[in-house]
């Protein structure tokens, strides 16, 4: 079947010439209708005509040039592409400079001609795409709050959050790494009507010895250090939603003081024996079959049945790869706005190959490659030689080679922070502040045995 951008308006005054253009271009199988006169031409288009439009230049009572201009005060978007003669190159030249696609001088080899209409019409057909994804980007984003996807799976994950948000039921979300579970906290969290804070907490990345303190708090002199009171992150959410990531790596000791939260509504905070009452909505995400791991003796039974009064599972991204593109235009104009920086659409080669890779970084991994994008890298890691386009400000370039110099040595490391410090000689306080600036999750790099 023929896709609607691949239709042409051919005029032109010479009945011999619109009768070969007919023919070469129903040879190759590209429906085309031609007129004599410039203004049915323009009725077509006026009526939103989504092909495109080729014109001779020399014509009585309206010239190639000026159907150009009206084309474009129609459709700024339309390929226009002009034919001319020997003496109007020139002319051509000046007219792609006020918005022409491409001009072809007589007389023309049937086959560049086929050429370069199928050139117009494939932009014509991404324009039109991109328009689709815009609209559909329009659509999605108020109802789902960022959850974007049109696949059945992702229809289904936006019905029913609809449906528990406004309860203070807590949740368990199951996905891959990078596969979106803080996204879909966000939503629970928006969609509730809680007037306190959404508190985002990954259990993996707090090191043990403070985790206690960051979600409980303490009091002044509670321990070595303890100079002053710390309201923990439990607290500070009173009202609000907890989101506590990676639940797997929680240390079993704290795992009880969680399960006596969620029973009594209420903490005691290091160091004191005061019971502070809480309202509270915890939302726990894992990689990894809990129920499972509870068997092991790795995670405690009665918090997992607890935790999961309702689970959402986030299918990954290999699985719905309908949404890439729809996915991939919205983090392009996130990295626009991000960087300042314009961008182009993806062509059907760069989409094929989008659509073959499996993304085992899931939807964080498209994120990076639509701001590899716009930075002018590579957008598949792969293909990144971490060189950022010369054109940028110093900043940013500096900005692309950091995050390269992260990413490369957390691969080589498999996600091991304390070896990737070592490698790089910095700080730890300084590499999480980098994770941080650059959105990298270390989860991202492990071992996919290891994160499924």
């Amino acid at each position: 079947m023929t896709h609607p951008c691949e239709h042409v308006l051919f005029v032109d005054d010479d009945a011999d010439v619109r009768e070969a253009a007919q023919q070469t271009l129903e040879l190759a199988d590209i429906p085309v209708e031609c007129f004599e006169k410039p203004e049915k031409a323009l009725d077509r288009i006026a009526n939103g005509w989504p092909g495109i439009l080729v014109t001779d230049i020399r014509m009585p009572k309206m010239t190639g040039m000026e159907l150009l201009k009206r084309t474009i005060e129609l459709d700024a978007e339309m390929p226009v592409i002009l034919v001319t003669g020997h003496g109007d190159v020139a002319t051509a030249v000046k007219a792609m400079r006020s918005g022409a696609f491409d001009f072809i001088e007589k007389p023309f080899a049937p086959d560049y001609f086929v050429d370069v209409v199928r050139r117009a019409c494939a932009h014509r057909r991404l324009q039109s795409e991109n328009r689709a994804l815009k609209a559909e980007l329009a659509r999605h984003l108020p109802a789902s709050n960022g959850l974007i996807g049109r696949t059945p799976a992702m229809e289904r994950l936006r019905s029913l959050i609809g449906n528990i948000a406004p309860t203070n039921a807590h949740v368990l979300i199951n996905g891959e790494t990078g596969a979106g579970k803080e996204v879909v906290a966000r939503t629970l969290h928006d969609m509730s009507g809680r007037t306190g804070p959404f508190v985002a907490i990954n259990c993996g990345a707090v090191p043990e010895n403070l985790i206690e303190s960051e979600l409980f708090g303490h009091e002044a002199g509670a321990f070595t250090g303890a100079d002053r009171k710390r309201i923990g992150k439990f607290e500070f959410a009173h009202k609000g939603t907890v989101f506590l990531d990676e639940i797997e790596s929680m240390p079993l000791s704290l795992q009880i003081r969680l399960l006596r939260v969620l029973q009594e509504r209420a903490l005691e905070r290091l160091g004191s024996n005061t019971v502070q009452p809480i309202d509270l909505r915890v939302v726990a995400a894992t990689k990894v079959d809990l129920r499972e791991a509870a068997s092991r003796g790795e995670f405690r039974e009665d918090l997992y049945y607890r935790l999961n009064v309702v689970q959402l599972h986030i299918p990954p991204l290999r699985e719905r790869k309908d949404d890439i593109p729809l996915l991939f235009q919205h983090f392009l104009k996130q990295a626009e706005d991000r960087f300042g920086r314009s961008f182009e659409p993806l062509s059907p080669d760069e989409l094929a190959k989008f659509t073959s890779y499996d993304w085992p970084g899931n939807v964080r991994e498209l994120r990076n490659a639509a701001e590899r994008r716009v930075l002018g890298l590579e957008s598949l890691a792969g293909d990144n030689t971490g060189n950022a386009d010369p054109t940028l400000p110093l900043p940013r370039q500096v900005e692309a080679f950091e995050k390269n110099l992260i990413c490369e040595a957390l691969r080589k490391h498999g996600g091991n922070v304390t070896a990737t410090v070592a490698t790089l000689a910095v700080p730890r306080k300084t590499f999480y502040d980098k994770l941080a600036k650059y959105e990298i999750s270390p989860a991202d790099f492990r071992n996919r045995t290891d994160t499924e």
